[in-house]
């Protein structure tokens, strides 16, 4: 529901949920998530935290337990998060229960809802996302894992990859198709969307060593003979594509809010260096050539931050903004990435140094350029569907 609140109450609004996320991140220092990404440890201690402080269900209607706020506050949440320095382990090891139940919130049966949202706002419910794929990229429609009639139900039958906290998750939203793609007049039809038990038995699991982000661990899932009951299916058979758009837009508005909280992290980080480290008996940031492009970070985050603010409004309003959250996306990621980048650069040879958390910063920032979409499938779709352009693939 929109809530006719003025720019001034938002704001106010917004202080107050910031506020009360930094007070809980104080008990989460650098040091903390320092341990974690260094033990490969899923952070338990914050998530539980998260979780009683009522944040998972911030965007979770308040019939089943939820805050019943927006995406923007949502985001507003995990900008917080990556900004107190937890980056984007912090914001990973929460992220999914708030836009990834999107599709259930919006779409999911009654039963559904009232059986899986209160677990999720409790944190007694992981869940994840399983739509990528290997060898297919972003080309979402291209997926092979099938969902066949059987019975009163489904058989599931796939590969899928880099499904994020699929260890822990007893739940996973699952694309499938269940008619042949051939068969179908467009390409994302015959897409079906469940909501379905991680059944053990059914899905081996192997963890994907990768360079950042060991906190929070990422899978390929090899899956064969899942069962899914009708109850499980979001939407009807076929219709899944558009049943995804709610999970897929709230994603990418909420990696860019992620995405700006990182970039201000290092950025308050190189700051504070730049300030204090003397060289040739002076501050380093007393040079222009420390300076400039400190101050062009903190523009690019600042409008990369109205930016985002915009799609997850619009998202709440429930209107059209598939190009405004791929624009978020793509600004927000590149310049977190560029500011964390400037901080290693402003740190020199100590950015480099664990101890700094600056290494950590950049190792998370760069992970944000691919995924949850890569920068030249955004540009690629905005060439298309905003300019007006020949479609390039």
């Amino acid at each position: 529901m929109i809530e006719n609140l003025s720019h001034s109450e938002k704001a106010s609004r917004e202080r107050e949920i910031a506020t009360s996320v930094e007070a809980l991140m104080r008990h989460f220092p650098d040091h903390y998530w320092s341990a974690q990404d260094e033990a490969h440890r899923f952070p338990e201690e914050f998530y539980e935290a998260f979780a009683q402080a009522g944040f998972l269900g911030a965007s979770i209607p308040e019939a089943y337990g939820g805050s019943g706020l927006g995406i923007r506050e949502a985001g507003v949440i995990l900008q917080t998060v990556a900004a107190n320095g937890a980056a984007v382990s912090g914001a990973s090891a929460v992220h999914i229960s708030m836009f990834g139940v999107q599709p259930v919130v919006r779409h999911g049966s009654e039963e559904m809802r009232a059986a899986t949202l209160p677990a999720v706002v409790r944190g007694d419910l992981h869940v994840c996302m399983g739509f990528t794929e290997p060898d297919l990229g972003s080309d979402i429609t291209a997926i092979r894992t099938t969902a066949v009639r059987q019975g009163s139900g489904y058989r599931i039958d796939g590969h899928k990859t880099w499904i994020t906290k699929a260890d822990r998750a007893k739940k996973c939203l699952l694309l499938t198709r269940t008619t042949p793609r051939n068969e179908c007049a467009r390409p994302t039809e015959g897409l079906t969307l469940f909501f379905v038990d991680m059944d053990r038995s059914a899905v081996e699991m192997r963890e994907i060593r990768k360079m950042g982000r060991h906190a929070v661990a990422s899978f390929e899932l090899f899956i064969k003979g899942l069962r899914a009951n009708e109850s499980d299916r979001i939407g009807a058979e076929g219709d899944g594509f558009r049943m995804l758009l709610d999970g897929i837009n709230p994603e990418r508005i909420l990696v860019a809010f992620e995405a700006v909280g990182l970039g201000q992290a290092a950025l308050a980080k190189a700051v504070d260096y730049a300030g204090t480290r003397k060289v040739y008996g002076r501050p380093i940031g007393q040079n222009q050539g420390i300076q400039f492009p400190l101050a062009d970070s903190h523009a690019r985050l600042y409008a990369a931050e109205l930016a985002t603010r915009v799609a997850a409004d619009l998202y709440d309003e429930r209107k059209p903004c598939g190009p405004q959250a791929a624009v978020a996306k793509y600004v927000a990621a590149e310049a977190c990435f560029q500011a964390a980048d400037r901080a290693m650069q402003t740190f020199g040879g100590f950015g480099y140094a664990a101890e700094y958390q600056i290494e950590r910063y950049f190792r998370e920032a760069r992970l944000l350029r691919v995924t949850p979409i890569g920068e030249n499938m955004i540009l690629a779709y905005l060439a298309e569907h905003v300019l007006g352009l020949p479609k390039s693939f």
